[in-house]
């Protein structure tokens, strides 16, 4: 995906859902990475200011710039998208950001989830045992269901889903490392 302009100003996009305040109370930020844009808390805040209420979603790997979003959203949901060993596979050589995201959420004040898309072949049940035990403590954690037509990378559009058996046996591998897990098939 390469996004081109004109793309919509923040004065525009305030604007915009200021006239739709009737029909809209729920603003969710979501990527690329949202996180990536220091200007992001100021954006959060002028939402929260027009009485909306913000969800946050991230990859956190911007562990700081979350931590300023923080006072200005109602939920966040960061994905954990492997077992730490398997982000190399991501493109992602250091994950002590993420590990830093997911500390900061589990001892904050902010509701949150962590969540992961069931990917057959990064998500299998040694990552979950792995993914636990960095997670571990916290209160939710959500697995949902992969879907290859809503991939941006064309070589997974042959892969074929995880069945929801599987996904409610890798959720119930998890229920020994966190308070509450979620299913989304």
């Amino acid at each position: 995906m390469d996004p081109k302009p004109p793309f919509l100003q923040e004065e525009a996009a305030i604007r915009i859902l200021e006239n739709r305040k009737k029909y809209v109370d729920t603003i969710v930020v979501t990527g690329g990475e949202p996180t990536m844009h220091k200007e992001i808390p100021k954006f959060l805040r002028r939402l929260k200011e027009k009485g909306f209420a913000v969800k946050l979603d991230t990859n956190g790997f911007y562990p700081q710039v979350l931590e300023e979003c923080l006072p200005y959203v109602d939920y966040v949901a960061l994905d954990v998208k492997t077992s730490l060993e398997k982000y190399p596979g991501l493109g992602a050589k250091d994950t002590s950001p993420l590990f830093q995201a997911i500390e900061i959420l589990k001892a904050g004040k902010v509701d949150y989830e962590f969540r992961v898309t069931v990917v057959p072949g990064f998500v299998e049940a040694e990552d979950i045992r792995r993914m636990g035990e960095l997670v571990k403590g916290a209160k939710t954690f959500a697995f949902q269901q992969f879907v290859p037509e809503d991939t941006l990378d064309k070589t997974f559009k042959e892969v074929k889903p995880c069945t929801p058996d599987i996904i409610r046996k890798l959720a119930e591998n998890m229920k020994k490392y966190v308070d509450k897990t979620i299913i989304r098939v």
